[in-house]
């Protein structure tokens, strides 16, 4: 199809569709996000005395805030494509998704881009109350932007990913809770990699969340645990790799046509 061919007006509207869900419930995707992550950061200055912790000469609470952010980002993103198509399939209306003529890359564009923005929006949202609680400030705008983006754009892919292979909310409850939850909690996020065994370290280096936690701190802090090229080129890879599988699944149908 040439890019002239391309259904413009239908990814528009499939794209306000998935944004104006969102923003329609505003207090549980932007202001939930912003209270919970500001219980975390409560909770890891009163139990492990934050506000005098250093990592380095950086501050404890300067190296956590934007790991939160993160975990903020993520989460969002993941909810909003997940939620999206597991509701349509439950009440029978994902055939309104299926029927306009869209191709399966259109699909995917319009639907991942829509949980791409509220992982956005909520990491900016965050992001602001961050730097106004803790103190810190943008030290590589360039790396904050690329893995907000990439962070949103992967974690929107794995919750169409999920929303597809789950017939009921209990399964996408379940990819959330054995595979996003502990790659989130195990990606550097409350802790610094050297502090882990070296079988350990092996093994976080291979969780891709562990990058786009790191490159996102680097961004605010100017402290990495890694190399930040490869963190750069995990994060575009891992995101090729699952828009070619959600592609597969809209053009074959997995699990969306009977």
């Amino acid at each position: 199809m040439y890019a002239s061919d391309a259904n413009w007006i239908g990814l528009w509207t499939l794209y306000k569709r998935e944004v104006r869900r969102f923003l329609k419930v505003y207090t549980q995707t932007l202001l939930a996000p912003m209270i919970t992550t500001l219980l975390f950061l409560s909770v890891f200055a009163l139990a492990l005395g934050g506000a005098t912790r250093f990592v380095g000469d950086i501050p404890f609470m300067q190296f956590l805030a934007p790991g939160l952010v993160m975990m903020a980002i993520a989460q969002n993103a993941f909810a909003n494509t997940s939620s999206s198509l597991v509701v349509a399939k439950v009440q029978g209306n994902i055939v309104d998704t299926l029927m306009p003529p869209f191709t399966a890359h259109e699909l995917v564009f319009g639907i991942a881009l829509g949980g791409a923005t509220r992982g956005v929006v909520t990491g900016l949202f965050v992001g602001l109350v961050m730097m106004a609680v803790v103190g810190i400030s943008v030290h590589h705008v360039g790396f904050i932007l690329y893995h907000a983006v990439m962070a949103s754009l992967m974690l929107s892919l794995l919750g169409m990913i999920g929303g597809i292979w789950a017939d009921k909310f209990d399964h996408i409850a379940a990819v959330t809770n054995f595979i996003i939850t502990p790659l989130s909690f195990l990606s550097g996020t409350f802790y610094t990699l050297d502090r882990l065994p070296e079988m350990a370290q092996m093994i976080a280096k291979i969780n891709p969340f562990f990058y786009m936690i790191d490159g996102f701190r680097f961004g605010f802090i100017g402290y990495s645990d890694s190399t930040l090229w490869i963190g750069l080129l995990v994060m575009a890879g891992v995101n090729i790799c699952l828009w070619g599988l959600t592609t597969w699944m809209f053009a074959t149908g997995y699990k969306l046509k009977a």
